[in-house]
């Protein structure tokens, strides 16, 4: 009975240290394309949103992903509509990706697509930008593409080449 708890307890506590990481990992990356220059303008590419593929290996990575995108919005100065639609762009994405975890490719949809529909109208709305949110949606989409399905496929790749997160039961 003891050792049931302590497992438990040890797998509650990796669970919340990965999503920390992961978190701290999000907020990091996404000051360094800002730093750059890359997260914004017509296409923006976000090192952070590579992250977005990490619930195909963990879901620890869905509140990690949503925090981390939240502290970023936070530091950066988003508005509060940004910080909330930005933040439900992120989880969706995630969720969706866990869900599709299984699939080849498929899994880097959710975020792309979540962004894509969510954030052109925060653009638009609580930004005032003047763009048309189809076109917006079509340039956050690019965006984001580029970001998961070609920088967090590669990885998705170096990890599962190191096993990075791999774990039997995927806390």
């Amino acid at each position: 009975m003891k050792r049931e708890y302590v497992t438990k307890s040890r797998q509650r506590t990796l669970f919340v240290c990965r999503a920390a990481l992961i978190a701290a990992l999000y907020v990091v990356l996404t000051l360094l394309s800002a730093a750059l220059g890359l997260s914004s303008g017509v296409i923006q590419i976000r090192f952070s949103e590579a992250l977005c593929v990490l619930p195909v290996l963990t879901t620890a990575a869905i509140p990690g992903l949503a925090l981390g995108c939240f502290v970023a919005n936070l530091l950066t100065g988003a508005l509060w509509q940004d910080m909330v639609f930005g933040t439900l762009a992120t989880l969706l994405g995630a969720l969706g990706t866990y869900w599709l975890r299984r699939t080849r490719f498929w899994y880097t949809l959710p975020p792309v697509l979540s962004n894509a529909l969510i954030i052109p109208l925060v653009l638009s709305y609580a930004y005032g930008m003047e763009e048309g949110i189809p076109f917006m949606a079509l340039t956050v989409g690019l965006g984001e593409a580029i970001s998961v399905s070609v920088l967090g496929l590669l990885l998705l790749a170096g990890l599962r080449r190191c096993a990075v997160l791999e774990t039997k039961g995927n806390p």
